[in-house]
């Protein structure tokens, strides 16, 4: 990748090289074992120009959510995120029975169903057809689409102009963020709000959250970065929070362009924040490789040292961020037996490049392993609680991100 995506600079300075992976969300059926897999490099750079971290876009969004193993309904934790910020909105902007919400992949409807039962009009936008059904079958109004400035001028026409638009966990999942930005423009009512909860770059570079990198992630972004894509398309950031979802994320709220005013003291502070950090300039990402490196080295010694005293790992898990972890870690089931997951889409399927099975959660509670790798460490409370039960045969869960934690759980 020689050009940046959204200002077209080609200062373009390496963040990290994590090697070459699979897709990540491409988990194989057992007859997909003895075939070839294809594996694509995985290298994060930052544009110097405008700041915007990326990767380059090997791997199209059509090949990666046409049919999507990602629900998520499945996370209890996300569902209340969702419920939380979805009574939060109807308030902060005065939502109501002739208000219209919009929500750009809005997977299985987790987010928008909280908005059908406050009965206020939605739709959801989502490209994954096998999501996407799910959704319908639960109620909530849904396109199977990708979203461009045509998509959101065709929604905006058959069904009007959104008051909100909601784009949670995508911005950072498509390459053409400019042509996605104009079509959330499309969307929007020309007094109407976009709020986007994204990944901070500031928290994955402070906490060593390299495991968030892969392809389905094209770019990452500041709170200046993203300021300066949301202007790609007519809008402009006016308020900014700090949130603990996924590791630490950013809530970005923006209006279009002609009504939007001045920022909030928070995207003052928060761009004061990542100055600071060296976020602006190059110094801020010099030591993040050598960093990735100890965390991986770290894992690895425990993994090699508990097989060498016959103690037995699994993991727990199998999201996207797990599979970059155990790639540029060369793990493979001599050193992680299995892992399992709640999601029934995924069980009976390996893990891609690393191949380890994925099995049902019951299983380890038959296995009763010594240890418990947990791969959504972003979970890290609510798989506490739902892993408490290990206690009762002294098993301890593992944490590798930020920094390798083993700890006890009482059952």
């Amino acid at each position: 990748m020689t050009t940046c995506r959204l200002c077209g600079s080609t200062s373009l300075a390496s963040v990290v090289d994590l090697g070459a992976t699979p897709p990540c969300e491409r988990f194989l059926t057992a007859q997909q074992l003895d075939e070839p897999e294809p594996t694509y490099p995985l290298h994060l750079r930052v544009c110097t120009e405008c700041w915007l971290a990326q990767i380059p876009p090997l791997i199209s969004p059509e090949d990666t959510f046409t049919e999507y193993a990602y629900f998520s309904s499945f996370s209890s934790s996300w569902v209340e995120h969702a419920k939380t910020f979805t009574g939060q909105a109807v308030q902060r902007l005065g939502l109501g029975r002739d208000s219209f919400v919009v929500e750009v992949a809005s997977n299985d409807g987790y987010l928008l169903k909280h908005v059908v039962e406050q009965g206020i009009r939605c739709l959801g936008i989502e490209p994954s057809v096998n999501v996407g059904k799910a959704a319908r079958e639960a109620g909530v109004p849904t396109v199977t689409a990708f979203l461009s400035p045509e998509t959101g001028t065709w929604v905006r026409e058959r069904h009007g102009p959104a008051d909100l638009v909601v784009a949670n966990n995508v911005y950072a999942h498509i390459p053409d963020v400019i042509g996605f930005t104009k079509g959330l423009r499309a969307l929007v009512a020309d007094d109407g709000w976009v709020s986007i909860e994204v990944q901070h770059l500031l928290t994955l570079i402070e906490k060593v959250q390299y495991d968030t990198i892969y392809h389905e992630h094209f770019q990452y972004y500041t709170v200046e970065s993203a300021r300066r894509a949301l202007a790609s398309g007519g809008l402009s950031l006016v308020d900014v929070e700090l949130l603990p979802t996924h590791g630490g994320s950013i809530r970005l709220w923006a209006r279009p362009a002609e009504v939007a005013g001045e920022p909030s003291a928070r995207v003052v502070d928060v761009l004061a924040r990542e100055k600071a950090a060296g976020l602006h300039e190059l110094s801020g990402y010099a030591e993040f490789a050598a960093a990735v490196n100890r965390v991986r080295l770290d894992l690895l010694r425990f993994l090699v040292d508990a097989a060498a005293h016959g103690k037995t790992v699994v993991g727990y898990g199998a999201p996207g961020k797990g599979n970059t972890l155990l790639n540029h870690c060369g793990i493979r089931p001599d050193l992680l037996a299995y892992t399992v997951d709640r999601n029934p889409y995924k069980h009976g399927r390996f893990t891609p490049g690393t191949r380890i099975p994925i099995l049902p959660p019951e299983r380890i509670a038959a296995d009763r392993p010594d240890y418990v790798l947990v791969l959504p460490w972003n979970l890290r409370a609510e798989l506490t609680d739902q892993l408490s039960y290990i206690g009762e045969w002294g098993a301890r869960l593992v944490f590798p991100i930020p920094r390798l934690e083993i700890i006890e759980v009482a059952p």
